[in-house]
């Protein structure tokens, strides 16, 4: 990926100072989880030239900026936020604002990436606020800035004591992509960083797309024909909560080919439906997770000689066995999305070269 001019030269950021405080402005180019950078204005998913192609509700559903994060590295003593998001609601009945429509930040602690502070939305549109105070030791750190998971995001700026030195800092390297439903998407965590897709590329260490399509991830062929335009390090499949067993059946099967066609040797990660935590007493879940399960099988079992590197990962042990992972017996709680990290990332740190 080409570098922008702000990476090449940091006298080319954009950046205004209020008394005392140098605010640097993300724009796209800088930005992580951004398939179509070089055609993106602002922080989306699908590029504009999407529109008319998805259906609608994927099309509005691209606009909301889950899995879209900053990298920068700084020393400054302090780091405030202020952001923008594009819709009014701020929250959901099971889904926090932190979660909808907040920030979240982690730092770089050694090997490892540790939570450090979160933008909490208190109103519509804009919000700005300390994130992160009293930085100890002192030194110039590397940080990931998530931006809202359900909301939209319009615009963002770092601020940090003028003085300090700053750089947005994106990773170059191939993401992982992830695609698939709301769960996906990062319903229900509590923070942006907690959805799976982003708990599982810090671990990994890696950039992450989140495609994850709330109640809209059909996977029908124009959205994999999109997909199949970027080129990640792995796919990793996981849209069976959103499709009945039929549908599996008959989209699966292109999905994948159209995938494979297009990148002959990336490795491809289908994820089956999770156990819905109410299916052990309530028979209707259990025959919609099994029938879908039982589909995704028999898909596998037929493409697994036909497409190299495809990979399987079952249900049993995404959420547990104690049904205290979700919300509403579906949605994730950060619990139920860590323990789903736990799982994929290290199938997927084996397919990473």
């Amino acid at each position: 990926m080409a570098k922008s001019l702000a990476e090449l030269d940091s006298n080319f950021q954009v950046k205004t100072v209020e008394d005392g405080q140098a605010w640097y402005a993300l724009n796209p180019r800088d930005a992580e989880g951004i398939g179509w950078v070089e055609e993106s204005q602002d922080f989306t998913r699908y590029p504009d030239r999407a529109q008319g192609v998805v259906r609608d509700p994927v099309w509005e559903l691209s606009r909301r900026s889950a899995g879209i994060l900053t990298r920068f590295i700084t020393d400054a003593p302090q780091i405030s936020v202020r952001w923008d998001v594009r819709f009014e609601t701020l929250a959901m009945d099971h889904m926090p604002a932190t979660g909808v429509s907040g920030l979240d930040l982690y730092s770089r602690d050694g090997d490892k990436w540790r939570w450090a502070g979160v933008g909490r939305p208190l109103q519509f549109p804009t919000n700005q606020q300390p994130i992160l105070e009293n930085i100890i030791p002192a030194g110039e750190r590397e940080y990931l800035l998530y931006l809202p998971l359900y909301n939209g995001t319009a615009k963002l700026e770092v601020g940090v004591p003028e003085g300090s030195t700053f750089q947005f800092a994106p990773r170059e390297e191939k993401p992982v992509l992830f695609y698939g439903t709301s769960i996906l998407q990062g319903g229900c965590a509590s923070r942006p960083g907690m959805a799976y897709p982003a708990i599982a590329a810090r671990m990994l260490d890696v950039p992450h797309y989140n495609f994850g399509f709330s109640g809209n991830a059909l996977s029908e062929p124009e959205v994999a024909d999109l997909l199949a335009e970027l080129d990640p390090s792995v796919y990793v499949l996981d849209p069976l909560p959103n499709m009945q067993a039929t549908e599996v059946t008959e989209r699966i099967p292109h999905f994948v080919r159209t995938l494979r066609a297009a990148h002959p040797q990336t490795p491809i990660v289908l994820v089956e439906n999770i156990v819905y935590q109410s299916a052990w007493i309530n028979s209707a879940r259990a025959e919609r997770m099994n029938t879908s399960n039982e589909a995704l099988k028999a898909v596998y079992a037929e493409l697994k000689n036909e497409i190299n590197d495809l990979h399987y990962i079952e249900t049993m042990d995404l959420l547990g066995d104690d049904s205290e992972a979700t919300v509403d017996g579906t949605h994730a709680t950060d619990i139920g999305f860590l323990r789903m990290a736990e799982v994929i990332a290290p199938v997927v740190k084996q397919l990473l070269v």
